[in-house]
């Protein structure tokens, strides 16, 4: 005699069971995905300001926490020239942490125009005023990159100190500029020793309130005024 086959029966309570866990996974999954960001801080930025960098990242509406790509924040922030590095953070809690770290601003040019220490040249879009003017050209590129490279060097209260910055090279050095100071005093200095600029203060208060000439291109004296 032939044996018959049993039937599988399926329980009804188990397919209940497996679809109310696959629905409560899915629903979890769409609630991860979809959470949104809940605070966003940005640190560090002078120039750019915060309202801009959000709008840059594409962070106004407070899009989703785990499906916003940190590569792609970097990406669309750093289309700002005057941003020239971005580190993101993602942490407990929905917060993502914006690190600016942004180009310094060397000097004015005569045009109004900012000059940044990678040597780039952009329009005057955020107004910048507390910085020098380069009153005539670098003709020379390479003088040009290396002295915004070097400017970068110098202490910010002392470069607020300076008023305007002349290109003034000479045949044994043409890295030299003629800086005037907003206190009257003008000073000579090389790329290769601008750290020196550093010491301005204390190179003042030697001469007690007079005011000359500084030579730190070669030699370090002063001449006063007579």
């Amino acid at each position: 005699m032939a044996r018959r086959k049993k039937k599988r029966v399926i329980s009804i309570k188990k397919m209940m069971t497996f679809i109310l866990t696959l629905a409560c996974l899915i629903g979890i999954t769409y609630y991860l995905l979809t959470m949104p960001i809940k605070n966003i801080y940005i640190k560090n930025n002078r120039i750019v300001n915060d309202n801009e960098i959000i709008k840059l990242a594409g962070l106004e509406e407070y899009p989703s926490f785990l499906l916003t790509k940190k590569t792609d924040l970097i990406k669309k922030i750093k289309k700002n020239k005057y941003i020239k590095a971005v580190k993101i953070t993602k942490s407990f809690g929905n917060i993502i942490t914006i690190n600016i770290k942004e180009y310094e601003s060397i000097a004015l040019t005569k045009n109004d125009e900012i000059i940044l220490s990678n040597g780039m040249t952009l329009d005057n879009t955020y107004d910048l005023s507390d910085i020098p003017i380069l009153i005539n050209s670098i003709d020379n590129e390479k003088v040009y990159i290396n002295f915004a490279k070097k400017f970068e060097k110098i202490d910010k209260n002392i470069l607020r100190q300076i008023s305007e910055i002349e290109y003034s090279p000479v045949e044994v050095d043409e890295e030299r500029f003629l800086l005037y100071m907003n206190d009257t005093n003008r000073v000579y200095i090389t790329l290769t020793k601008i750290t020196k600029l550093n010491k301005y203060n204390q190179i003042k208060d030697k001469i007690e309130g007079k005011t000359g000439t500084i030579y730190l291109d070669a030699g370090d004296y002063i001449e006063l005024k007579g």
